[in-house]
């Protein structure tokens, strides 16, 4: 199946080299906002413009999209464009990867190199669990939410839709990561984290409290420069 990236970026070409190893879709180029790297090629493809090409990729038979930006409100927005013109988000799953039987996947996760996710887990739909990523029994990650490099969630961990989690991390077993929550890199977690919180350090305190009603709606609006194509 022929697969557009969306993004050029480091991201993008992690996602890149994941299609091209585990061989279940042809990536045939990048959409990137970035109107200064139109033409240029990634990796030996080509970025081909913005998302106002999604109609004329649907004409030549290009329906399938990956989302390769790590920020998650964007990708979230991106996610809805994509299906709102039709397209189909898929995965991409690196063959190097462990996945139990028993782990659901919903559409257009990324799982990069040598990510382990044990039994009964449920992975949300846009959520990427990045390199080398540990995400132990009977854990849940939401939507849009990001597991970077080196995290290790003990079992039982509930991700909420929209956080992120940051490089190094560990979280105990039996912890619950609020909606939108960040947690900084090298971090502890020792118990549940707020919604809209920031936490960082050993073991990991508050250095963000969440918002107020007002704050919480304009986080999350989409990001002004994401647009629909045009028709």
């Amino acid at each position: 199946m022929q697969t557009i990236i969306l993004g050029s970026g480091g991201h993008g070409r992690v996602v890149l080299d994941i299609l091209l190893q585990s061989k279940e879709h042809k990536p045939v180029g990048f959409l990137d906002s970035n109107r200064d790297l139109h033409g240029r090629r990634v990796d030996g493809l080509p970025i081909l413009g913005d998302l106002n090409q999604l109609p004329e990729l649907q004409k030549q038979g290009i329906r399938s999209a990956v989302i390769a930006i790590g920020d998650n409100g964007v990708r979230r927005a991106m996610a809805d464009i994509l299906e709102r013109n039709d397209f189909e988000l898929v995965n991409a799953i690196h063959p190097s990867a462990q996945l139990a039987r028993s782990v659901s996947i919903g559409r257009g996760v990324v799982i990069a190199a040598g990510a382990l996710v044990c039994a009964h887990c449920q992975i949300g739909d846009q959520a990427i669990l990045n390199t080398g990523c540990i995400v132990d029994h009977e854990s849940m990650i939401g939507t849009c939410a990001h597991i970077c490099p080196g995290v290790r969630l003990a079992g039982h961990v509930t991700v909420e839709s929209g956080s992120f989690i940051g490089i190094g991390a560990t979280v105990i077993q039996n912890v619950r990561i609020g909606l939108e929550s960040v947690i900084g890199a090298g971090a502890v977690v020792v118990g549940d984290v707020e919604p809209m919180t920031t936490v960082v350090g050993v073991p990991a305190q508050v250095v963000k409290d969440a918002p107020s009603p007002d704050e919480f709606a304009s986080l999350m609006a989409p990001a002004n420069h994401m647009h629909a194509p045009s028709t």
